[in-house]
């Protein structure tokens, strides 16, 4: 039987999960895998919930938040893949750029999902900035932002690849502030149902191994070879913005190096979304993370 697994949405930070399948790692393991397409970031989500899909991939917010409003949900998330957070202030040239600077400037985050800016804030908030003071553009996505960043109608804007090396390529602007600095942040996992983990435990954990084996390939080889075998995936973005991008990511160190979910980066992750009101309390780490099958 084939595990239906849904894509969050395609994103050049995702291409592990791609990588993973591009190489044969799933097969390898004994793992029948179809790739099921998501209408929109975190669609996939409803689809385990409503039967259409057995494994999506997400934030672990989407668990916490699951478990906030509800104390017996089933979503549990597993195999850890990024670890740190992808997106980036990008803007005119500052050397000496401080998060207060972001009073005066015409200044724009991420909508489309919302963790970017739940972390965000809660760096706001650590350096002594209230970010309900500052005076943000109005929501509009991220291409929106970059063409505003590029007509100079904004001084900076929250992005992620390959928009990032998009500006910098073209003299847009420069990376003001990475998020990946900030520290281990669990950004992506695989999320599933308790009982269908159960009733396929040997099929979740071969899907373990597979990205674990993928982890160990990306530490032995480098972001053009990666480049190389996800290129398919990402139809749209010219080969060498793609390598641009990968190479930013691989640098930043944003990929796990291994898919057990970091207990560090959990409580990271938990206590912006605190911060930033997106949950009501602290979540448990074993609450929503499932240890059997790591």
């Amino acid at each position: 039987m084939p595990i239906r697994l849904a894509e969050n949405f395609r994103a050049v930070f995702y291409a592990p999960f791609y990588a993973t399948l591009a190489l044969g790692f799933y097969a390898g393991e004994g793992v029948d895998i179809e790739l099921v397409s998501s209408a929109v970031p975190g669609d996939g989500v409803s689809g385990l919930l409503g039967g259409t899909v057995d494994v999506t991939w997400g934030g672990p917010m989407r668990v916490m938040k699951a478990l906030d409003r509800d104390p017996d949900s089933a979503l549990v998330c597993f195999g850890e893949v990024v670890a740190r957070d992808p997106f980036c202030l990008v803007g005119i040239d500052r050397p000496d750029f401080r998060f207060a600077d972001l009073a005066t400037l015409r200044f724009a985050t991420v909508s489309e999902v919302p963790t970017p800016w739940m972390c965000l804030q809660h760096d706001l908030r650590q350096h002594g900035i209230d970010p309900s003071a500052l005076r943000r553009a109005p929501d509009q996505p991220m291409q929106a932002n970059f063409e505003a960043l590029r007509d100079r109608q904004l001084d900076v804007a929250q992005l992620f690849e390959p928009f990032v090396s998009m500006a910098t390529r073209d003299r847009i602007g420069d990376v003001l502030y990475a998020a990946s600095a900030r520290g281990p942040t669990v950004y992506t996992t695989f999320i599933a149902t308790q009982q269908f983990i159960a009733s396929h435990h040997a099929a979740m954990t071969g899907m373990v191994r597979a990205t674990q084996r993928m982890q160990d390939w990306l530490a032995d080889h480098d972001a053009a070879e990666l480049a190389e075998i996800t290129a398919p995936f990402y139809p749209d973005v010219a080969r060498d913005l793609l390598l641009d991008s990968l190479r930013r990511y691989r640098d930043a160190g944003i990929w796990a190096r291994t898919t057990e979910v970091s207990r560090q980066g959990f409580a990271r992750l938990a206590e912006s979304l605190v911060s930033g009101g997106f949950l009501s309390g602290l979540p448990v780490y074993d609450d929503c993370v499932d240890r059997s099958l790591d």
